[in-house]
C-alpha cells in the first residue's frame, strides 16, 4: 500500500552566493520608501504530490529529486515540508 504526500519545497541561494535579483528588489523597495529593509534573497517555491510506501521513502525520493533537478547543490540550499495528504484532509490513512 502506498501513501500520498504533498511536498512544499523551498530552494534558496547559499548565503555565499550573490543574489542580483534580491539586490534589485531591495533597491526597488527602498525607492518605494521601505528603508527598514536590510537584505532580500529570492528563491523558488515548488509544490508536488507523490506516492511512497512510507514517509522515510518519500523523504528519500524528495532529496533525490531536489539534488538532481530542482536545486543546484553547488550554489543553492533546499528544504521541504512533507504532509500526508489523507492526514491533511483529516481522513484516516
Amino acid at each position: 500500500m502506498t501513501n500520498k504526500y504533498q511536498a512544499s519545497i523551498y530552494v534558496t541561494l547559499r548565503n555565499s552566493v550573490l543574489d542580483p535579483a534580491g539586490v534589485a528588489v531591495e533597491s526597488g523597495l527602498k525607492q518605494l520608501g521601505y528603508e527598514s529593509i536590510e537584505q532580500v534573497r529570492i528563491g523558488k517555491y515548488i509544490e508536488l504530490n507523490l506516492s511512497a510506501a512510507n514517509e522515510d521513502m518519500a523523504r528519500e525520493q524528495l532529496n533525490q529529486i531536489c539534488d538532481q533537478l530542482l536545486a543546484n547543490p553547488v550554489i543553492e540550499n533546499y528544504r521541504f515540508e512533507l504532509v500526508e495528504i489523507s492526514a491533511k484532509l483529516g481522513v484516516e490513512a
